[in-house]
């Protein structure tokens, strides 16, 4: 591996170029406590998300909401770790 490595640095035939605005939709159970939960975890990973960004969007029955985050995204590592924190959140059933 050469010493200049940088892990989070995106491939070079990778069509993502950090920095950069991603969106992240996460479905989960319909509850009141499911928003706020991922309102913090983007911030712990994004200390500026702006929850006015959030989109909302309720399944057909209502069962299920599905979560439109847009985080700042600096490298391939902190997506990776946001994504495994979004999807060990209980009320969380999938992360786009």
């Amino acid at each position: 591996m050469p010493m200049n490595h940088n892990p989070d640095a995106a491939p070079p035939d990778s069509p993502i170029a950090y920095p950069l605005a991603f969106p992240i939709k996460v479905m989960g159970a319909r509850h009141e406590d499911l928003v706020q939960g991922i309102t913090e975890t983007a911030r712990r990973f994004d200390p500026t998300f702006d929850a006015a960004t959030i989109e909302l969007r309720e399944s057909r029955r209502g069962n299920y909401l599905s979560v439109t985050i847009t985080v700042w995204a600096t490298s391939r590592a902190q997506l990776d770790a946001l994504y495994q924190a979004l999807t060990s959140h209980p009320l969380v059933k999938v992360v786009l």
